[in-house]
């Protein structure tokens, strides 16, 4: 059916051109530029036809089994066309007309999202998959932000550091059992050796530190209240006493600097 209509139109094509020249008239041609134009429907009329002809390419280039090299020719026709577009669009608000830039519908692609990029080249169906193209349409993730110091030591706090970690009562009692369970295997060990020695008559090893009887140093597990209380029979001078002597000795040197015994003799009989 698809090759009927085409062969339809190309048939319908060649009759309305045969019946153009039998008029006596030739097909009117689209002016190659835009400025040559200064009659404002006919400039719209060519505008016209330009949008006519970037629908059908983009129709045409959505088939991928076109070749890429057929593609990109396809491709290259509609990046020409569009700026042809353009131009006529320019020449058509020189003349009075509608900005069309601005109030015509936006490019979609097939998949109903705008066709990126307003004056670079586009890519239209099938072209976005052609190698070195796709690559141009994966966007790269952006980068994670960067903390700052501020943000990082925000979150320090104590728990940071393990203060708090026995707070919540669970880990001594598990390291209380787990010592327990550590001196016990020790304990057992020594005694295991023990037993093993005495089997094989092995002497114990001879204790480098005997007890001396006379050694009157005091224990660090003794109770306090067995220790003995020592008592000084040296007096204490207090302050007042200490004044008292600085006063004197005070007194006498001026005494014997200036030489005034007298004076001495009236202050102690005052």
């Amino acid at each position: 059916m698809a090759r009927n209509a085409e062969k339809a139109m190309t048939t319908l094509a060649r009759w309305r051109a045969a019946q153009v020249q039998e008029a006596g008239g030739q097909r009117e041609r689209r002016p190659y530029l835009a400025s040559e134009c200064n009659d404002l429907p006919q400039a719209e009329k060519w505008r016209l036809q330009i949008v006519r002809e970037i629908a059908k390419k983009v129709a045409q280039i959505q088939n991928a089994g076109l070749g890429e090299f057929r593609i990109r020719d396809l491709n290259d026709e509609i990046n020409k066309l569009m700026r042809e577009k353009r131009h006529w669009e320019v020449q058509i608000k020189a003349l009075g007309g509608p900005d069309h830039a601005r109030v015509g519908p936006k490019m979609l692609d097939q998949d109903g999202k705008e066709v990126p990029g307003n004056r670079g080249y586009k890519y239209f169906g099938a072209a976005k998959d052609l190698p070195g193209v796709r690559e141009l349409f994966e966007q790269e993730p952006p980068p994670p932000p960067r903390r700052t110091r501020a943000d990082l030591m925000r979150d320090v706090d104590a728990d940071y550091y393990g203060y708090r970690d026995d707070d919540d009562g669970l880990l001594m009692p598990l390291e209380q059992d787990a010592e327990k369970e550590a001196i016990a295997r020790a304990v057992d060990e020594w005694k295991r050796n023990k037993e093993e020695n005495k089997n094989q008559d092995i002497p114990e090893e001879e204790n480098i530190y005997p007890e001396d009887p006379d050694d009157k140093r005091i224990e660090d597990d003794e109770e306090p209240e067995s220790r003995p209380i020592v008592t000084s029979h040296v007096a204490v001078p207090s302050q007042k006493d200490i004044e008292e002597a600085l006063l004197r000795r005070k007194k006498q040197e001026l005494l014997e600097k200036y030489g005034c015994m007298d004076v001495d003799v009236k202050v102690e009989q005052s």
